[in-house]
C-alpha cells in the first residue's frame, strides 16, 4: 500500500514538473527579444542625440568626416566612429521591466538620452539610453514604440552622453614640422626670428660604394638667428608640440575678433603660414587663437608653458 502511494506522489511530481516546464517555455516565447537588424556604418549619414532640456546635437556626414550642425564645426573622428559602431550593432540581451517605472533605469524625462540615426532619408535607429547597468557591461534602453525596458550590450551611456564641445575636433593647429622654414616669436616687447638651414651630407669617394648600398642619408637641419646661436633641441621640441596641437575646450561667448593685443605670438612659415596668439591668463588656462581655426579656445597653463618659451632661452648663452 505504501509503495502504491509513493508511485502516486512520484507521478504527481512528474506531471507538475512537466506542466511547469511547458508553461515556462510558453511564457518565454511571449517575451522573445527584439532582434535589431545590423546597419553598416558606411550607410549612416546623420545622427541625432537629444538630452534633457532643449539640448540637441545633430551630426552629419560630410565628405570623409562629420560635422556638427547647424554651426558646421568639424567633429572628432574617434568619438563619432565609436558611436557609429554602437549604432550599427545594437544588441538586446534581456528584458528588464514592463512596469513603465522608468526612473530607476535612468529612462525618465530628466535623465534619458534619445538617439536616432538615418541612412539618407530612412530612419534606421530610434531608442532611448538610460543608466549603465551595475555590471558596466550593459545599458538600460527603451526602443521607440515599445514601453518595455531592455538590457543592451556595452556601455552606451558613456558613448552617447556627449556635449557639442566634447564632440568637436580639438585640433587647433597641424602641419608637418619639416615644412617650416622660418619661425618668429614675439613676447610683446621683443621679436626673435629663426631660419631653417639645410646642409647636404657629403659622401667621401672612399665610402661611395658603401653609400650606394646603404639608405640615402638625409640632409642635416639646423636653425639660425641673427641674434646668436640657437638651442635647437628646444626648437625641435616646440615644433613637435605645435604640429598636432589640441585645445581643452572652445570659447563660445566670445568671437575670435574679440581678442586683441596678444602678449605672446608665434608665426611659422613654410608651404603655408601659421600663427598662434596667447592672451591674458584666465585662472589656469590661456585664451588662444589660431590661424587654422575660426574659434577662440583654451590651452592649460602647463601646456602653454611648453610653447611660450622665453626668448632668451631659445638662444644659447
Amino acid at each position: 500500500m505504501k509503495l502504491k502511494k509513493d508511485y502516486i506522489i512520484l507521478a504527481a511530481l512528474i506531471v507538475a514538473l512537466s506542466l511547469y516546464l511547458f508553461l515556462h517555455k510558453r511564457d518565454r516565447t511571449q517575451y522573445e527579444l527584439p532582434v535589431l537588424q545590423e546597419v553598416p556604418v558606411s550607410e549612416i549619414t546623420k545622427v541625432e542625440i537629444s538630452k534633457p532640456g532643449p539640448s540637441k546635437i545633430v551630426l552629419e556626414r560630410k565628405d570623409d568626416g562629420w560635422i556638427i550642425l547647424p554651426e558646421g564645426y568639424p567633429a572628432e573622428g574617434g568619438k563619432v566612429t565609436v558611436m557609429l559602431e554602437s549604432l550599427g550593432k545594437v544588441t538586446l540581451t534581456a528584458l528588464v521591466s514592463e512596469s513603465k517605472s522608468y526612473g530607476r533605469y535612468g529612462l525618465n524625462e530628466e535623465e534619458r538620452i534619445g538617439v536616432k540615426a538615418w541612412a539618407g532619408k530612412e530612419l534606421k535607429r530610434s531608442f532611448e539610453v538610460g543608466k549603465t547597468a551595475p555590471s558596466f557591461q550593459h545599458t538600460f534602453v527603451k526602443l521607440a514604440g515599445d514601453e518595455r525596458v531592455f538590457h543592451a550590450r556595452d556601455n552606451l551611456r558613456g558613448r552617447f552622453d556627449q556635449t557639442m564641445d566634447s564632440l568637436r575636433d580639438k585640433t587647433v593647429l597641424g602641419f608637418e614640422p619639416d615644412e617650416v622654414e622660418t619661425i618668429e616669436f614675439s613676447d610683446g616687447k621683443k621679436t626673435l626670428s629663426l631660419t631653417r638651414k639645410t646642409t647636404p651630407v657629403e659622401v667621401s669617394v672612399s665610402r661611395e660604394k658603401e653609400a650606394k648600398e646603404a639608405p640615402p642619408k638625409q640632409a642635416e637641419v639646423s636653425w639660425e638667428s641673427p641674434e646668436g646661436k640657437v638651442e635647437e633641441s628646444k626648437v625641435r621640441q616646440l615644433l613637435s608640440v605645435l604640429s598636432n596641437l589640441k585645445c581643452t575646450a572652445y570659447i563660445y561667448d566670445k568671437k575670435k575678433a574679440d581678442f586683441k593685443e596678444p602678449f605672446y605670438t608665434i608665426k611659422l612659415k613654410g608651404a603655408k603660414e601659421y600663427a598662434l596668439s596667447f592672451f591674458a591668463k584666465d585662472k589656469n588656462e590661456y585664451p588662444v587663437t589660431s590661424s587654422q581655426n575660426d574659434s577662440p579656445f583654451l590651452i592649460p597653463e602647463h601646456q602653454a608653458n611648453r610653447i611660450m618659451l622665453p626668448l632668451d632661452q631659445i638662444l644659447r648663452p
